[in-house]
């Protein structure tokens, strides 16, 4: 049986794709290792964000309550708090519905 011959493209295959794989492995490790998402240190270094209990009116949308309730803010930031502090998966809300509304 004559010896194995690996051609360019073989070479490159045998070689670069574990390589490739390496490079992501290595990409994720440094990504997860380095995120600046960390828990308090301690229970001291832990903020409670203040909010008041809103029920959601037939019409309303979440700009129009994230106006009311901080009129002073962007719209856009009172949202994005709303929808981290209720979990929402959805821009949407719904008549009846109860929502943490943050009041700074």
């Amino acid at each position: 049986m004559p010896p194995l011959r690996l051609t360019r493209r073989g070479r490159i295959v045998l070689i670069g794709i574990p390589l490739v794989i390496l490079a992501a492995i290595l990409l994720s490790l440094a990504g997860f290792l380095t995120s600046p998402a960390k828990a308090a240190d301690s229970a001291a270094d832990l903020s409670v964000t203040p909010t008041v209990t809103v029920t959601v009116q037939a019409g309303q949308s979440l700009w129009a309550i994230a106006g009311a309730a901080a009129p002073g803010r962007d719209p856009r930031d009172v949202i994005a708090d709303i929808v981290q502090l209720n979990n929402l998966t959805a821009g949407g809300v719904v008549p009846g519905q109860q929502l943490f509304v943050p009041t700074q």
